[in-house]
This record gives structure tokens, sequence and C-alpha cells, in this order.
């Protein structure tokens, strides 16, 4: 009997590439504000502001994109959206005052919002169920992969290029990732002619039936309602505090709160990204598995509570220590730990999303990234007022263990659209 085909697999390698090219236009930034601050006579105060309207605009408009591409699918909305930020990339070196560049990064996080969900919904259609854990944690691998080498790659552009041309560069990226996509994607299998009747029946067998879809406000009102959709929102959040403290503030903590010389500051301030890569994977496969063998509550939730705990002790354990090495090593487990509980998040998004993933999965990435918005400012405050850098650890230390009761709330067997119970599947 022939093998089933596996076009699924490069749906995963373009989802997978698209996630890379998020972190590059969204990262370069970063390693370019010298140049940009130098060039546009900016404040560090304000570039703190254009980095903050780019999670602003970036949390405000996932929802309404994924809303959108729930409806109209992922292989339309996407292309628009990529070619959007794309534009807005490259415009960025076009900048010549603050009141323009805040523009233009704010319009740059709108074109970035609900991409991870689009691509979430686009697993639910061509993954089966025993590969969701699995292809998620590939997907944010890449991602983080490219976010750690995005300042080696623009340093070793800058002799060459200004920061104008290097975001005019950056942005074209997307225009080829754009034209491959929408020429070769569909949003459903069974219309793509590489994939065959083997592998279509392998993804329609662990795919559930589409639920109905409620209508105006009272779609607003059942999401809202939904106890797994509120649980999952209340989780995300120290994923999102962690993630956000390590790219903004860590080097800051580790220089003046231990007293790392610039070598270790090196080292130790990209240690978390680094270890991220293989939490993102192992997670996933550890998820996939677990569920494969005792279910979804174990694969999905008991994976994620125990993991969440762990990153719970910790930070607390980092905020506690005066051992400086000490304190760089837990921060940088606890996001590993953090990163290993994605294949499971975003795989159980697809689980209780059903028709709607889109939608839930940037609910819980809005909420998520609303919240982050505070943590800068929980650590500046409590710098300026307290003189302590330990209690925004201890803080994301306690929401950690929030987060692991949150996982013993979420039921993976029932929709968010549909309150009903329903048989938790072992594939």
């Amino acid at each position: 009997m022939r093998s089933p085909t596996h076009a699924r697999y490069r749906v995963v390698a373009l989802a997978t590439g698209l996630g890379m090219i998020t972190y590059l236009d969204r990262a370069c930034i970063a390693t370019l504000a010298p140049g940009i601050v130098r060039d546009l006579g900016l404040t560090t105060v304000q570039m703190g502001y254009v980095f903050t309207v780019f999670q602003l605009a970036y949390a405000l408009f996932e929802i309404p994109t994924a809303w959108w591409a729930d409806r109209k699918g992922t292989r339309s909305v996407l292309s628009r959206i990529v070619l959007w930020w794309s534009c807005l990339t490259a415009a960025t070196g076009a900048a010549f005052s603050y009141p323009v560049l805040l523009a233009v990064r704010f319009l740059f996080g709108m074109g970035e919002a609900g991409a991870w969900p689009c691509i979430a919904r686009t697993f639910s259609r061509w993954v089966p169920a025993r590969e969701r854990g699995t292809v998620q944690g590939i997907f944010f691998a890449g991602a983080h992969m490219v976010g750690g080498l995005t300042p080696t790659l623009v340093l070793s552009l800058l002799p060459f290029l200004s920061w104008r041309e290097i975001f005019v560069c950056f942005g074209t990226v997307g225009f080829l990732w754009t034209a491959l996509w929408h020429t070769w994607f569909r949003d459903d299998p069974a219309e793509h002619p590489a994939v065959d009747a083997a592998e279509l029946q392998l993804i329609l067998s662990e795919r559930p039936v589409d639920i109905g879809r409620p209508a105006g406000l009272n779609y607003w009102r059942t999401l809202v309602a939904s106890r797994n959709m509120r649980a999952l929102c209340v989780m995300y959040i120290p994923n999102c505090m962690i993630f956000y403290f390590c790219i903004t503030w860590l080097p800051t903590y580790l220089k003046q709160r231990h007293g790392f010389d610039a070598t270790s500051l090196g080292i130790f301030a990209g240690l978390p990204l680094i270890v991220s890569m293989p939490g993102d994977l192992l997670g996933g496969v550890v998820t996939d598995r677990l569920v494969s063998r005792y279910g979804l509550r174990v694969g999905r939730c008991a994976l994620g509570s125990v993991a969440y705990v762990l990153a719970g002790l910790a930070m607390v354990t980092a905020a506690y220590t005066s051992t400086p090495v000490l304190a760089a090593l837990l921060i940088a487990a606890a996001t590993g730990l953090t990163m290993f509980t994605l294949g499971a998040a975003w795989g159980t998004v697809i689980e209780v999303g059903r028709d709607h993933v889109g939608v839930v999965g940037a609910t819980m990435n809005s909420v998520g990234n609303l919240a982050a918005m505070l943590n800068p400012l929980i650590v500046a405050y409590s710098v300026q007022w307290f003189g302590n850098w330990n209690l925004p650890l201890y803080l994301m230390g306690v929401l950690f263990f929030v987060g692991a009761y949150c996982w013993t709330v979420v039921d993976p067997a029932r929709p968010v659209f549909d309150e009903r119970p329903v048989a938790a599947h072992r594939v």
C-alpha cells in the first residue's frame, strides 16, 4: 500500500519561515536603535515609546485580524498582512522624524498582529492532532532561533549598509515569502493537488467536526463567558511577562543587581533565548507523546502546570539568591520551562478553538501581551521607588503559580463555543 504524501510538512516549513520573518523584522530595531537615536535626535525615553507603540498595536489588532482569518481563511489574510508589515518594515528606514517613526511602528504592529493565531488556524486545518504539539514546537523554535541570530546578522551588515538600508532589505524577505505562500498554499488540504487520499484521511480523521458559529454580540459573550478562555488568558500572562523581561531589562538587571562584566553579560543575557530553542522542540514532542499515551488532560494541562510550578520556583529562588551566576541560570531555566509549554498551550488553543482557533489564540495572546506591557514599568518603578530589582522577579514567580492553577482549570476536550464536554481523545 502506498504511504501517504507529506504535503502538510511543507505547510509547517512555510509557517516556520513566517515565524522567523516576524522575529527578524521585530527584533532588528533593538540593535539598530543607537543609529536611529543618533540620526533622528531621539532621547532614550522617546525610543522606549517607539518600542512600546509596536506592542500596543500588536495587542489591539490581534483579535480583529484573527476573526478575519477565521472567516476568510489564512491564505488570503496572511498574504495581505505579511505584505502590509513588510512594507512598513521598509518604511521604517524612511522615517525622518519622531512622530513619523511612531506612526510607522504602530502600523507595523497592526500588520504583525494576528500572524501567529493565523498559523494556529492553519495547523488546525492541516496537521493531525497527534502532531500538533510537535509542529508548534518547531514553529516557536524557528522564531526564537532567528530572534537570537538577528543581532549578529544586523551587526555584520552595519559596516556595509546604513540602518535605513537594512530595514529595506529585511522588508523584501516578506515579499518573497508571500509570493511562495499565496502560490502554493490552500486553506483546506482537500483542495491541494499535492495531498493524496491517504494523507487527507489522516488529517480529517483527527479533525473534529466544526460546531455552529454564534453571531453578533452573542459570539463575543460566549467567548468571554468560556471558562477555558479565561483560564488560558490568565495562564499566558507569565509567559509574556518573562519573555519581555528578557528582551528589555534582563541585561541591565544582570549588570546593576549582580555586577556582570561585559563578557559575562553577553553570555548570560542571551542564555534565556538559547535555552528556549530546545525547550520549544522538546516540549512539543513531549506533549504529543503524553497525549498519545495518557490523553489531553495529562499531555496538555499536567505538563503545563508542572512546568509552570518549576518556573515559578526558579524565579522566586533567583530573586532570593545573591549568587550572580545562579540567579542568571535560574532565570534562563524559568524561561526555558516557559517555552517548554508553548506546544501544549497552542495545541490546546487548536483543540478548544475548533473552527474559531484564530480568535481563541488571538485572545489568549492579546491578554498576555497587554499585561506584559506593564512589566517594563513595574521594573522601572520598583528600582526607582524602592531600589529593588527583586520585586519584579517575585511577582513573576507568583504569576507562574497562578498560571499553574489555571492549567488545572483548562479542559482541552471542551470547545470554547460549545460548553458541552466531549470525549477526550487518544491518538
